[in-house]
């Protein structure tokens, strides 16, 4: 079979393969635990299933304008206002399918072959490939110091002639780190002064721990949105817990929203309506059901702490929002993938490799389901790891003996 050079560049995700293995394991009865899905466990909020279930019940579900409807496009206008302190136009918002296309239509829409674009490690792992896909070069910053925060110095070591823009995720998947004020206020200032763009994806911004706030980049720069290097993704997958609807959204000046519309209509031509008006309900509707969430995954933040702090061997730092942690297990592997096997193998627990975020040797474990599994998955894990732990354990009705230590 001959394929595109293009599509031989782009890295198959161990994420999916170990996903998949476990999927196939579930159905053969196995008890499976996943600390891999980044999606929160609520019901969709109400107020979404009643704007989507009104609009299917009118029988009308036809084409919408490629960059959004109308009536959601006026909702993100509100939620940025309110947000965002930033009063936009419908000419600098597109609606898109979740904000993967988003930030996928931005990078097709300013990126030249060989333009360079930099990513802050961790980083989200398609990040690098979404870059490679218009045939652009992913350059890693990865902190100096340990932490899962780089420095302005780092960041402006890296940046070279071809640096097209940066892209900031904060809360940031896979780690849950937030990023300081002065940091944000620094980039923004160094983006707007060297003309590079800067992506902020913003999909956890509401998800903030501890009584923290996750600033906007918008917060730091003069300039209106026309003439800002400042670019603002969201939409309504995290905080809303609506993943399946897949809408998320872009605000940037005029003209790029149009490029991007241009690239959008020649390929998914819009989002389903059906998915749009739900958007429109949860964003117009009760916003309870954020802060509802909120406080269900600083709940659970607190118990994955105190049960890594169980081990002897890992170190974790504290995630400030979103719903992941990243410890370091090198103690006991420094192949992420190899050691997500293993527990998967052995525990039966869904792990993500660290190596896809650029950080080998931790793994990536999400929070977002049941305290019940958070408590036994970390459990089995360290049964499997931990020689310190009981040699003993049940997995499912099956009492299994650690014999690999």
């Amino acid at each position: 079979m001959n394929i595109s050079q293009l599509a031989r560049t782009i890295s198959a995700s161990s994420t999916l393969a170990l996903n998949e293995e476990a999927r196939i394991l579930r159905e053969k009865g196995e008890p499976v635990i996943s600390l891999g899905i980044g999606e929160p466990k609520n019901k969709t909020p109400i107020t979404a299933l009643l704007s989507a279930a009104a609009k299917l019940s009118e029988g009308n579900v036809k084409y919408t304008p490629s960059d959004g409807t109308p009536s959601l496009k006026k909702a993100i206008i509100r939620y940025t206002e309110e947000n965002y302190n930033r009063l936009v136009a419908p000419e600098n918002v597109i609606v898109s399918a979740g904000a993967k296309q988003s930030i996928t239509n931005i990078i097709l829409s300013i990126v030249n072959p060989q333009d360079e674009v930099l990513l802050l490690a961790p980083y989200w792992v398609s990040y690098p490939e979404i870059v490679k896909l218009a045939y652009g070069i992913p350059v890693v910053v990865v902190p100096e110091d340990g932490t899962f925060k780089p420095r302005i110095e780092d960041i402006e070591r890296a940046v070279g002639s071809y640096t097209k823009a940066i892209i900031v995720n904060s809360p940031n998947n896979p780690s849950g780190a937030v990023y300081s004020e002065d940091f944000i206020a620094d980039i923004v200032d160094f983006c707007e002064r060297k003309k590079i763009y800067l992506i902020t994806d913003d999909i956890y911004h509401k998800l903030v721990f501890d009584g923290n706030q996750a600033i906007p980049a918008y917060e730091f720069t003069h300039k209106d949105i026309e003439s800002t290097m400042v670019i603002a993704v969201n939409g309504v997958s995290k905080s809303y817990g609506m993943t399946g609807f897949r809408i998320g959204w872009t605000i940037a000046n005029r003209k790029l929203v149009e490029v991007m519309n241009n690239i959008q209509s020649q390929t998914t031509s819009g989002t389903s309506v059906l998915l749009q008006a739900g958007a429109e309900g949860a964003l117009t509707g009760v916003q309870s059901v954020v802060e509802s969430l909120r406080l269900t995954f600083e709940n659970n933040r607190n118990v994955i702490m105190q049960e890594l702090r169980s081990f002897n061997d890992i170190k974790v730092i504290k995630p400030e929002g979103a719903f992941y942690c990243l410890p370091d297990f090198r103690a006991y592997s420094n192949d992420s993938v190899e050691l997500s096997k293993f527990i998967l193998k052995k525990a039966l627990v869904v792990t993500i490799p660290g190596k896809d975020f650029g950080m080998e040797g931790h793994l990536r474990l999400s929070f977002a389901g049941s305290i019940k599994d958070i408590i036994t998955a970390i459990e089995r894990i360290k049964w499997a790891l931990d020689l310190n732990s009981p040699n003993e354990i049940y997995i499912g009705d099956r009492k299994l003996i650690r014999d690999w230590l």
